[in-house]
């Protein structure tokens, strides 16, 4: 099909198809790479017309409705641009709409100002008036980030920076919230405890020297029984003895990190939702600082006994606190290092019936006795 730009008649059927193809490619999904080929499987361009599809997509790309984009074999493709947004271009310079376009290009991570002239080529002078001008129309807006708090980094005024750039819940405009932090971490660190631990009343003061084994039912009651005796036996005060004793082995109660993460936002503790890797990193702060300990055979984790004894007993303050927090001092082995298993160097091969089991262990009777 032979087109001459010259005839009101063609120049009005290559506005149609201009319009038709912009149509059915603006009906695809937003990130969708259109190249020639792919344009003229729309069967929007009539005989496909190499000469007229090139007229619709120059005049497209003038219109800021197409960016034209090239692959890495240099051929040239388009990506559909949102009429909204073209209006935006329409409305700058050519300076300001190639600043938009890097900055646009960088979606929720932003670009740091030194980049932005890097891929621009403006001058500092240039570039610094098309920014504010841009700030100005309230296209663009300045963040700050976690890593490099001191750089000028821009994005889009409609997105939200990403995680990486904010640093996430623990972060408040750029700076570490410490306070959040710690009762973030005071929260889940008394949660692992009751999942870990249980204070036994006064007739099951003394260890037996011989454990039966119990049903996962059997110890969850047990628990249960525990948690749900009065604060005061469970924090030392009256006449119960301040005994803490781990649940026995078969438990399979302790807190994974999903529980852990739908527990703390079911308390509202929190002004946002947590999400699950969000509560690995404070996890791995625990562990790091001997508050907590990663089971080696499962995703879950328990609690110590030094940190499990503070949570437990030291006298609180009106708020919740333990008094003198942060210098705790509480003599004893951790839960692991108390038992033969946290020592033993196979460890990994020990299993009901096999060569290794706790039933023919000898250091257990030892253990068990003490």
């Amino acid at each position: 099909m032979d087109l001459d730009p010259s005839d009101p008649s063609s120049r009005s059927s290559t506005l149609e198809i201009k319009n038709a193809l912009y149509a059915r490619c603006a009906a695809l999904p937003a990130e969708t790479i259109f190249d020639q080929k792919a344009l003229f499987d729309l069967n929007v361009i009539p005989g496909d017309d190499l000469k007229l599809l090139l007229a619709c997509t120059q005049k497209l790309t003038q219109e800021s409705l197409f960016k034209l984009l090239a692959r890495n074999d240099n051929s040239a493709c388009w990506r559909v641009v949102k009429r909204e947004v073209a209006q935006k271009y329409q409305s700058l310079s050519h300076d300001e709409a190639l600043v938009y376009s890097y900055i646009e290009t960088a979606g929720r991570e932003g670009i740091w100002s030194r980049i932005l002239r890097s891929k621009s080529n403006l001058h500092m002078t240039v570039m610094t008036r098309c920014l504010k001008t841009l700030e100005g129309k309230n296209y663009i807006k300045q963040i700050k980030t976690v890593k490099f708090p001191n750089r000028k980094t821009y994005m889009l005024a409609g997105l939200q920076p990403s995680e990486d750039v904010t640093g996430g819940p623990f972060y408040t405009d750029g700076v570490l919230d410490d306070e959040f932090v710690h009762q973030m971490a005071k929260w889940t660190e008394r949660y692992i405890v009751g999942r870990s631990w249980y204070h036994p009343h006064e007739s099951h003061g003394k260890r037996p020297l011989k454990q039966q084994r119990l049903s996962q039912q059997q110890i969850e009651n047990r628990r249960s029984t525990a948690l749900e005796a009065p604060s005061g036996n469970r924090s030392g005060g009256g006449s119960s003895s301040q005994i803490l004793l781990p649940f026995p082995p078969g438990y399979t109660g302790y807190p994974t990190v999903g529980e852990i993460t739908r527990a703390i936002n079911e308390s509202n503790i929190s002004p946002v939702t947590m999400k699950e890797v969000e509560m690995k990193q404070l996890l791995d702060i625990l562990v790091w600082d001997g508050r907590i300990e990663r089971n080696q055979f499962s995703e879950s984790y328990k609690a110590v006994k030094k940190a499990a004894l503070a949570a437990m007993f030291l006298p609180r303050t009106e708020d919740g606190e333990n008094e003198e927090n942060e210098e705790v001092s509480i003599e004893g082995e951790s839960a692991l290092t108390e038992a033969p298993c946290g020592k033993c160097p196979v460890m990994g091969f020990c299993e009901e019936g096999g060569p290794v089991n706790a039933r023919t262990c000898e250091y257990f009777a030892e253990w068990l006795e003490v």
